[in-house]
């Protein structure tokens, strides 16, 4: 009688410890389940930070959320280099600085969505997600009379349910794989060496429109880059816009035989 107990309170305590597990497996932490690490698997959707290309090319983007003094400036910086980039824009910047926009679309620049409210989004339902791109992209489109197709996440902050959302709506979610902490303060000698340590072909550049030292910073990024050969152009640009695959790391893929961007 004694080992049938022996035997039951292990078995209890096997199937205690099952049912643990299993429970621990369906917890989800940043959007990632413990279940996809334990059996070396990942459902989690990944935006698109860097593409895979053999030709020298970059892409520098800037996202505009509060202020606008020095925009004018970088339109003619990017003008003197004869080079192109993208702005990602808010939905209140754009109520606010309408003709900023129209000046951007106008000197050729492409334009982007960076969101409504500029929220965190991954904390956002699927609804409220939509409403925040919708709003956002229409306001862009009736400056502009030009579609957007590209989003930016709010701090970089995402999940599968706002891609998906993205993704409905026709746009390719961009992130960014050289960041050059100019929102921080740091000068444009600390902006460029950040850049020329991390920058290869199909770098996605990261820079924000109003940052203290955008203007000097930008200019002697765009010397750096033009020096080493880089072609310097906007997102869409550089990126494949059907016919890819995003790998877990970010990294674009063209799935055509002949890829180049």
């Amino acid at each position: 009688m004694r080992n049938f107990w022996v035997v039951k309170s292990r078995t209890i305590k096997i199937v205690i410890a099952m049912l643990i597990v299993v429970i621990l497996l369906t917890v989800s932490f940043g959007g990632v389940q413990l279940a996809e690490v334990f059996f070396g698997y990942s459902t989690r959707k990944v935006p698109v930070y860097s593409v895979d290309t053999q030709n020298k090319q970059v892409a520098i983007s800037f996202d505009a959320a509060w202020g606008a003094d020095k925009t004018d400036g970088i339109l003619e910086i990017l003008k003197e280099y004869d080079v192109t980039a993208t702005f990602f824009l808010v939905g209140f910047w754009v109520d606010e600085y309408g003709e900023k926009v129209q000046a951007i679309s106008d000197a050729g620049m492409e334009i982007g969505t960076h969101s409504e409210n500029h929220p965190d989004m991954a904390k956002l339902d699927a609804e409220t997600i939509k409403n925040e791109l919708v709003t956002s992209t229409q306001k862009i489109e009736n400056i502009t009379n030009k579609k957007v197709e590209l989003f930016r996440a709010p701090f970089g902050s995402y999940n599968n349910t706002l891609l998906d959302q993205a993704e409905s709506l026709g746009l390719i979610t961009i992130q960014w794989d050289v960041d050059t902490l100019d929102w921080k303060g740091l000068s444009a000698a600390e902006m460029s060496a950040r850049v020329n340590s991390k920058v290869k072909n199909g770098s996605i550049i990261l820079m924000h429109n109003n940052s203290d030292n955008i203007l000097d910073g930008l200019r002697l990024i765009l010397d750096c880059l033009t020096m080493q050969g880089y072609d310097v152009t906007s997102v869409g640009e550089l990126i494949y816009k059907d016919n890819f695959e995003i790998d877990r790391n970010g990294v674009q893929h063209s799935l055509n035989s002949e890829s180049a961007s």
